[in-house]
């Protein structure tokens, strides 16, 4: 497989969850190590970690995790929503040239099963030029994975949502149907992380 980098987005509140999701515990881990650990088990070679400002706790668990804060992508105004994160991910000069695939994930995500990230990653290895969705129940889901080239136009995208920039590029957008039903899954309150934790148990690829 060619390079990709993965963009993790851990800026919002976690209001409805009444404590970060990013610092929940996940099986042996955190939920943020557990993303951390399953993308580099399947070959990532870097992680710009989108964060708001004056999070220690959060700066504390990614050094545990060996993500430095020169990969910590700050967002100035969080409050501005998701696609404010995914627009300071797209202008960040972090990204190796090697690398020609960047991976947004949200993260809310550990539930994922690993072959699921696998089948995703392998459709985007085989097309790097496409973007490439899962769908599962007939919807597009998270991850995405973008050609470098159009995951760096969302820093001047005119649009305000993710929605906008697919459909600015739908010819260019591929979707892999992928039976995993944790793909219609958020980690939003209390109940859905209690729910997460019984019906799709911790589970890491093997390396």
């Amino acid at each position: 497989m060619s390079a990709f980098g993965v963009v993790i987005l851990a800026a919002g509140a976690s209001r409805r969850m009444g404590r970060p999701k990013a610092l929940l515990p996940w099986g042996d881990s955190t939920v943020i190590g557990h993303i951390i650990e399953q993308w580099r088990v399947l070959g990532a070679v870097r992680f710009g970690v989108v964060r708001a400002p004056q999070n220690e706790d959060l700066v504390v668990e990614l050094n545990r995790f060996g993500i430095r804060e020169g990969d910590h992508i700050l967002n100035p105004e969080p409050e501005r929503g998701m696609f404010s994160s995914i627009q300071c991910a797209a202008a960040w000069q972090g990204w190796e040239e090697s690398i020609d695939r960047v991976v947004l994930t949200l993260v809310d995500q550990p539930h994922l099963r690993p072959g699921t990230l696998a089948a995703l990653m392998q459709a985007g290895a085989e097309e790097p030029i496409r973007i490439w969705q899962p769908e599962f129940a007939g919807r597009g889901r998270h991850p995405l994975v973008f050609p470098r080239s159009i995951f760096s136009e969302i820093a001047g995208a005119s649009g305000d949502t993710l929605k906008d920039v697919l459909k600015e590029h739908r010819g260019a957008v591929s979707r892999v149907p992928l039976d995993d039903p944790g793909l219609a899954h958020d980690l939003d309150t209390p109940e859905d992380y209690q729910r997460a934790l019984s019906a799709f148990p911790p589970e890491v690829p093997p390396a």
